[in-house]
Protein backbone atom coordinates (compact mmCIF):
# COMPACT_ATOMS: atom_id res chain seq x y z
CA UNK A 1 0.00 0.00 0.00
CA UNK A 2 3.05 2.56 0.60
CA UNK A 3 3.77 2.84 -2.89
CA UNK A 4 0.68 4.41 -3.29
CA UNK A 5 1.24 6.92 -0.48
CA UNK A 6 4.90 8.00 -0.60
CA UNK A 7 6.32 11.58 -0.06
CA UNK A 8 7.91 11.72 -3.52
CA UNK A 9 4.40 12.12 -5.11
CA UNK A 10 3.16 15.21 -6.43
CA UNK A 11 0.35 16.79 -4.09
CA UNK A 12 -2.41 16.17 -6.27
CA UNK A 13 -1.67 12.56 -6.85
CA UNK A 14 -1.27 11.93 -3.06
CA UNK A 15 -4.26 13.70 -2.71
CA UNK A 16 -6.36 11.52 -5.08
CA UNK A 17 -4.98 8.30 -4.12
CA UNK A 18 -5.89 9.45 -0.73
CA UNK A 19 -9.87 10.22 -2.12
CA UNK A 20 -10.19 6.90 -4.13
CA UNK A 21 -9.11 5.14 -0.90
CA UNK A 22 -11.68 7.15 1.15
CA UNK A 23 -14.72 6.59 -1.48
CA UNK A 24 -13.85 3.16 -1.41
CA UNK A 25 -13.91 3.23 2.81
CA UNK A 26 -17.75 4.97 2.16
CA UNK A 27 -19.62 3.37 -0.34
CA UNK A 28 -19.91 -0.48 1.14
CA UNK A 29 -20.56 1.10 4.54
CA UNK A 30 -22.78 3.43 3.07
CA UNK A 31 -25.12 0.40 1.38
CA UNK A 32 -24.84 -1.44 4.66
CA UNK A 33 -26.37 1.47 6.77
CA UNK A 34 -28.89 2.62 3.57
CA UNK A 35 -29.86 -1.49 3.78
CA UNK A 36 -30.10 -1.85 8.06
CA UNK A 37 -32.13 1.20 8.41
CA UNK A 38 -36.01 -0.04 8.27
CA UNK A 39 -37.78 1.80 5.17
CA UNK A 40 -34.60 3.93 4.39
CA UNK A 41 -34.41 2.16 0.65
CA UNK A 42 -37.41 2.55 0.13
CA UNK A 43 -37.60 5.89 1.31
CA UNK A 44 -34.88 7.37 -1.36
CA UNK A 45 -35.98 4.99 -3.87
CA UNK A 46 -39.68 6.91 -3.92
CA UNK A 47 -38.36 10.64 -2.91
CA UNK A 48 -36.41 11.90 -5.47
CA UNK A 49 -35.69 15.07 -3.06
CA UNK A 50 -35.09 13.03 -0.08
CA UNK A 51 -32.51 11.30 -2.24
CA UNK A 52 -30.89 14.63 -3.40
CA UNK A 53 -30.27 15.82 -0.05
CA UNK A 54 -28.83 12.38 0.81
CA UNK A 55 -26.09 12.42 -2.01
CA UNK A 56 -25.74 15.62 -1.09
CA UNK A 57 -24.93 14.91 2.55
CA UNK A 58 -22.78 12.14 1.47
CA UNK A 59 -20.58 14.59 -0.88
CA UNK A 60 -20.63 17.50 1.03
CA UNK A 61 -20.07 16.40 4.48
CA UNK A 62 -18.83 12.90 4.13
CA UNK A 63 -16.66 13.01 1.42
CA UNK A 64 -14.76 16.07 2.63
CA UNK A 65 -14.71 14.47 6.36
CA UNK A 66 -13.39 11.39 5.44
CA UNK A 67 -10.88 12.62 2.95
CA UNK A 68 -9.25 14.73 5.63
CA UNK A 69 -9.07 12.72 8.10
CA UNK A 70 -7.84 9.72 5.99
CA UNK A 71 -5.24 12.21 4.19
CA UNK A 72 -3.77 12.74 7.93
CA UNK A 73 -3.32 8.77 8.49
CA UNK A 74 -1.98 8.17 4.94
CA UNK A 75 0.64 11.14 5.39
CA UNK A 76 1.91 10.07 8.80
CA UNK A 77 2.10 6.57 6.89
CA UNK A 78 4.24 7.68 4.37
CA UNK A 79 6.32 9.16 6.64
CA UNK A 80 6.73 6.18 9.02
CA UNK A 81 7.37 4.21 5.41
CA UNK A 82 10.25 6.74 4.66
CA UNK A 83 12.19 6.66 7.98
CA UNK A 84 10.82 10.23 9.10
CA UNK A 85 9.33 10.04 12.09
CA UNK A 86 9.14 7.33 14.68
CA UNK A 87 6.69 4.58 14.92
CA UNK A 88 5.12 5.32 18.10
CA UNK A 89 5.00 9.23 17.83
CA UNK A 90 3.36 8.77 14.34
CA UNK A 91 0.61 6.36 15.93
CA UNK A 92 0.23 8.63 19.03
CA UNK A 93 -0.40 11.89 16.79
CA UNK A 94 -2.93 9.92 14.89
CA UNK A 95 -5.03 8.61 17.59
CA UNK A 96 -4.89 12.05 18.81
CA UNK A 97 -5.40 14.06 15.90
CA UNK A 98 -8.11 12.01 13.87
CA UNK A 99 -10.68 12.76 16.73
CA UNK A 100 -10.19 16.76 16.62
CA UNK A 101 -10.43 16.39 12.89
CA UNK A 102 -13.28 14.15 12.51
CA UNK A 103 -15.46 16.28 14.97
CA UNK A 104 -14.06 19.88 13.99
CA UNK A 105 -14.59 19.01 10.47
CA UNK A 106 -18.67 18.43 11.15
CA UNK A 107 -19.13 21.19 12.58
CA UNK A 108 -17.17 23.44 10.29
CA UNK A 109 -19.30 21.25 7.31
CA UNK A 110 -22.86 21.57 9.43
CA UNK A 111 -22.23 25.63 9.66
CA UNK A 112 -22.06 25.97 6.09
CA UNK A 113 -24.61 23.89 4.78
CA UNK A 114 -26.19 26.44 7.05
CA UNK A 115 -25.36 28.98 4.99
CA UNK A 116 -25.15 27.19 1.95
CA UNK A 117 -28.50 24.98 1.47
CA UNK A 118 -30.29 26.35 4.34
CA UNK A 119 -30.29 23.36 6.18
CA UNK A 120 -31.52 23.63 9.87
CA UNK A 121 -33.47 26.38 8.89
CA UNK A 122 -30.52 28.38 8.08
CA UNK A 123 -29.60 28.71 11.66
CA UNK A 124 -25.73 28.23 12.12
CA UNK A 125 -25.63 27.50 15.83
CA UNK A 126 -28.62 25.29 15.50
CA UNK A 127 -26.15 23.30 13.40
CA UNK A 128 -23.13 23.31 15.74
CA UNK A 129 -25.49 22.38 18.24
CA UNK A 130 -26.54 19.14 16.49
CA UNK A 131 -23.34 18.29 16.19
CA UNK A 132 -22.47 16.78 19.40
CA UNK A 133 -25.77 14.61 19.56
CA UNK A 134 -25.59 13.16 16.31
CA UNK A 135 -21.47 12.54 16.80
CA UNK A 136 -22.18 11.14 20.21
CA UNK A 137 -23.75 7.61 18.56
CA UNK A 138 -21.64 7.62 15.60
CA UNK A 139 -19.96 4.57 17.05
CA UNK A 140 -22.97 2.52 17.25
CA UNK A 141 -23.62 3.26 13.99
CA UNK A 142 -27.45 4.82 14.43
CA UNK A 143 -26.95 7.89 12.35
CA UNK A 144 -25.36 8.05 8.65
CA UNK A 145 -21.83 10.14 11.32
CA UNK A 146 -21.02 5.85 11.99
CA UNK A 147 -20.67 5.20 7.92
CA UNK A 148 -17.82 8.67 7.98
CA UNK A 149 -16.31 7.07 11.25
CA UNK A 150 -15.86 3.89 10.14
CA UNK A 151 -14.96 4.40 7.22
CA UNK A 152 -11.28 6.20 8.49
CA UNK A 153 -9.89 2.51 9.06
CA UNK A 154 -9.27 1.55 5.87
CA UNK A 155 -6.17 4.45 6.41
CA UNK A 156 -5.92 4.04 10.00
CA UNK A 157 -5.27 0.56 10.39
CA UNK A 158 -2.37 0.48 7.43
CA UNK A 159 -0.93 3.24 9.49
CA UNK A 160 -0.95 1.40 12.66
CA UNK A 161 -0.25 -1.82 11.24
CA UNK A 162 3.30 -0.06 9.68
CA UNK A 163 4.29 1.54 12.89
CA UNK A 164 3.85 -1.33 15.03
CA UNK A 165 5.73 -3.38 12.42
CA UNK A 166 8.52 -1.35 11.83
CA UNK A 167 8.87 -0.46 15.79
CA UNK A 168 9.07 -4.49 16.71
CA UNK A 169 6.39 -4.12 19.01
CA UNK A 170 3.79 -7.21 17.74
CA UNK A 171 3.07 -8.66 13.83
CA UNK A 172 0.42 -10.20 12.54
CA UNK A 173 -2.84 -10.96 14.90
CA UNK A 174 -1.07 -9.46 17.21
CA UNK A 175 -0.24 -6.04 15.27
CA UNK A 176 -3.82 -6.23 14.47
CA UNK A 177 -5.40 -6.03 17.41
CA UNK A 178 -2.81 -3.48 18.72
CA UNK A 179 -4.03 -1.51 15.61
CA UNK A 180 -7.64 -1.87 16.44
CA UNK A 181 -7.25 -1.14 19.86
CA UNK A 182 -5.61 2.09 18.82
CA UNK A 183 -8.84 2.92 16.79
CA UNK A 184 -11.59 1.89 19.25
CA UNK A 185 -9.43 4.66 21.34
CA UNK A 186 -9.70 7.25 18.69
CA UNK A 187 -13.83 6.35 18.31
CA UNK A 188 -14.23 6.98 22.56
CA UNK A 189 -12.41 10.17 22.15
CA UNK A 190 -14.37 11.31 19.18
CA UNK A 191 -17.49 10.15 21.72
CA UNK A 192 -16.14 11.80 24.39
CA UNK A 193 -15.28 15.32 22.44
CA UNK A 194 -18.94 14.91 20.91
CA UNK A 195 -20.71 14.84 24.53
CA UNK A 196 -18.18 17.77 25.86
CA UNK A 197 -20.05 20.08 22.82
CA UNK A 198 -23.20 18.78 23.87
CA UNK A 199 -22.20 19.94 27.72
CA UNK A 200 -20.97 23.30 25.77
CA UNK A 201 -23.67 24.32 23.35
CA UNK A 202 -26.57 23.47 25.68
Amino acid sequence: MTRFFHLDLPFWRFALNSLALSVVGILPLLAVFVLLTSGFASMLLGNGEALSRFLRQVVTTGLPVVFVVNYLSLFLLALVAEGHISPGRAMVSDVLLRPVLFVALHGLSYALSADWFDSFGGDRMLALRVVGPTLQRSWAFENISGVYLYATLVAALPLQLVALTRAGWARGLGALGLAMLAFAVSVAMTTAMAGLMVSLLD
